[in-house]
């Protein structure tokens, strides 16, 4: 049996047309602003010195005197070697200069009076001589008495171990009652905490493209200045830690075509340790104006990059575009993009080329933001 389907041969008008869906979306206009070029590293921090506390005289150890792990200024005691051997040792060096200084003293007495009877002839010649040669001889003895008790004393003071800088203390290797040997047993090891350094890898371009910045100078020690750094530790968000390179290696590392550089950064509040692991953001070059898009409006074609904008019919556009290094969740456009054109923020999967849509205006920093602060709840809600 035949269907009629509306056609005009049936004399039926055909079924209506389903209504055109126009896609809302959001646009915003690119913001335009200074920024500045840089690159992310990854660093980890040291202490500007590091310190094996050891002894220097053998000994049995009597005393600790801090607490593991503890901070400590220069000059405070921390370890006490057992002392009777080493104060008998320099009592008995005391008497022997005492001994010397009497002895120094009556042949001073002597060779006085030879000197007086010498023109008289009451002594010949000979005796005054060997006065003289005595008087000599216990001046020279006692030099060597008062060495040898300069050294007893100093052996003495060594049986007291005291902190040689400002920092942190790790915890006692060994406990007391056991033996210390001299400049070989270390008893403890001391970082300093404030500043701190932070030792990354520059790559082969970053490091080209800094020395073309600054021909004549070091990384570490550019025309204008020392060249500030920022850092961020594991969890920051932001670079808000300001440091300045101090040192660049002399040579590239042949096997990954990197050079060593070291930033020195305050930490006067002691949050840093030596041994953690940071980010690190270096600027490159001077301020420049550029374009900004949030980035959440940007797509990936094989590779390349591009964003829908809209004629001024609110048709959409497929624009392939060059883009540049993020900043504060907006990427900036190299090339590709005009100051005054609607990109497409929202809603891009709704979209294609050719269309038109129902465009709201919306401000590309402030969604940009809101993309952050919602990304940085989610991940501590997790």
């Amino acid at each position: 049996m035949a269907v009629c389907l509306g056609t005009a041969g049936c004399g039926l008008a055909p079924p209506p047309m389903p209504p055109v869906i126009v896609p809302e979306v959001e646009v915003c206009l690119p913001s335009s602003r200074e920024v500045t070029d840089r690159e992310d590293f990854t660093g980890q921090t040291e202490a500007v010195r590091t310190i094996d506390i050891r002894a220097r005289v053998t000994g049995y150890l009597k005393a600790v005197h801090f607490r593991h792990g503890s901070e400590v200024k220069k000059g405070e005691l921390l370890f006490e070697i057992d002392p009777p051997y080493y104060q008998a040792e320099a009592d008995r060096a005391a008497g022997v200069v005492a001994e010397m200084e009497a002895k120094s003293d009556r042949m001073t007495l002597d060779y006085e009076r030879a000197k007086k009877l010498l023109p008289a002839r009451t002594i010949v010649k000979e005796q005054f001589d060997l006065v003289s040669g005595e008087m000599a001889q216990s001046v020279a003895q006692l030099r060597s008495a008062k060495a040898a008790l300069k050294i007893a004393e100093v052996n003495l003071a060594y049986c007291e171990i005291r902190a040689t800088i400002d920092g942190r203390l790790s915890r006692p290797n060994i406990d007391p009652g056991n033996l210390v040997k001299a400049d070989d047993t270390v008893l403890t090891r001391i970082v300093s905490q404030n500043p701190i350094w932070v030792y990354f890898d520059l790559d082969e371009r970053t490091m080209l493209r800094l020395r073309r910045l600054s021909p004549n100078s070091s990384i570490g020690d550019s025309a204008a200045g020392k060249m500030s750094v920022q850092m961020a530790l594991v969890d920051e968000p932001t670079f808000f830690r300001e440091g300045e390179l101090d040192f660049e290696d002399n040579r590239l590392d042949p096997g990954t075509g990197t050079l060593r550089v070291r930033a020195v950064f305050d930490n006067s509040d002691g949050l840093l340790s030596a041994g953690l692991f940071v980010r690190i953001r270096l600027p490159i070059g001077a301020p420049h104006r550029s374009l900004l898009v949030p980035e959440q409006s940007l797509g990936t074609d094989q590779g390349q990059k591009f964003l829908y904008v809209l004629t001024a019919d609110d048709q959409v556009t497929y624009r392939a575009v060059e883009v540049g290094k993020v900043h504060d969740r907006q990427r900036v456009i190299n090339t590709g993009l005009e100051p005054d054109e609607r990109v497409v923020v929202t809603g891009m999967q709704r979209v294609r080329p050719g269309i038109k849509v129902k465009p709201e205006m919306t401000d590309g920093a402030a969604l940009s933001a809101a993309d952050a602060r919602s990304k940085a709840q989610a991940k501590q809600a997790n």
